[in-house]
């Protein structure tokens, strides 16, 4: 997979006036903030200050991480700023983005909540931060509205829908995979969903080869052994590196259904593959697994940790 320029122009400082991606970002914001009328690239690039074939790299890399929009009349090409842009100081404006993420999510537009995502990652917001931070807590927070009867199920599912459209969003950030971490991550049951979404957003961004198979409750019979251990054959057929399966379930059952029919597999396939479980579990229940926690930022700080023992 190619790395987007995007990245490539943001590890590096442009040439001559030395400003960085988020400085040149800012600097359209702010040029382009009252322009109703647009403005042609040679404009941006003489307020800018640097040379029009760089500037002109930027215009199309910013227009395609959704920042601004283009016009062609005639010969001539203007450029817009999309609604809704600002940009944040991070790591000190994470505090400012959590609250608003939540009031757009449930009082304002959908518009608003992508326009804040892709604001934050324009802005150099991490996807573990803003997964951990902004989206999980979003998730804990519709289901709570929803079990004191605040919404409803039409609404509920308007506001999950929301919210996966978000982390799509950091999906289409291109990153170069590595070829030896890979994951497998599965929802038992549609409840985890979301969190299956999140996890497998973070895992993208930081470079894992990820299989997301999401809500797996149609699959739970007694031929799920079999067709998962097919399935992996043809995942991890070289058996490169780690294979780490993440399951997802808001009950004890869930849990134990995926690790007593993928354990067999990993036993066979040696210490290469790891098994992971995030729900919650009663204290009289034991799984066998490499690690059983109902936090998420457990399981993806446990995955970097094993990934970076490949080095």
């Amino acid at each position: 997979m190619k790395i987007s320029l995007y990245r490539i122009l943001s590890s590096k400082s442009i040439m001559g006036k030395g400003y960085s991606t988020e400085e040149i970002r800012e600097k359209l914001i702010s040029i382009l903030d009252d322009s109703v009328s647009g403005m042609s690239g040679v404009e941006i690039s003489e307020k800018v200050g640097i040379n029009r074939i760089t500037m002109s790299k930027y215009l199309k890399v910013f227009a395609a991480e959704g920042l601004l929009r283009q016009k062609n009349i005639g010969n001539v090409t203007l450029w817009f700023l999309e609604p809704g842009q600002e940009s944040f100081n991070f790591p000190d404006d994470y505090f400012k983005v959590v609250p608003r993420y939540l009031d757009y999510l449930v009082k304002g537009t959908e518009d608003q909540v992508y326009s804040l995502i892709r604001n934050c990652i324009h802005s150099g917001g991490t996807v573990n931060r803003l997964v951990l931070e902004v989206i999980s807590p979003s998730i804990d927070h519709v289901k709570q509205l929803f079990d004191d009867g605040k919404i409803g199920t039409s609404e509920q599912n308007l506001l999950m829908n929301t919210i996966s459209k978000s982390l799509q969003i950091f999906n289409q950030i291109q990153v170069v995979s590595d070829p030896k971490k890979n994951i497998v991550v599965i929802a038992a049951e549609s409840e985890s969903r979301l969190y299956s979404e999140a996890a497998s957003a973070v895992y993208h961004s930081d470079g894992w080869k990820v299989s997301h198979l999401g809500d797996m409750s149609s699959s739970i019979n007694v031929l799920f052994d079999l067709d998962f251990q097919k399935l992996i054959g043809k995942i991890w057929k070289q058996k490169p590196g780690i294979l780490v399966i993440t399951v997802f379930s808001q009950t004890d059952e869930g849990l134990n259904f995926f690790a007593d029919s993928i354990n067999p597999i990993k036993e066979k396939s040696g210490k290469q593959m790891k098994l992971a479980l995030c729900g919650k579990v009663s204290k009289k229940t034991k799984i066998q697994s490499d690690l059983t926690s109902e936090k998420i930022g457990d399981i993806l700080q446990w995955s970097q940790t094993i990934s970076q023992n490949l080095k």
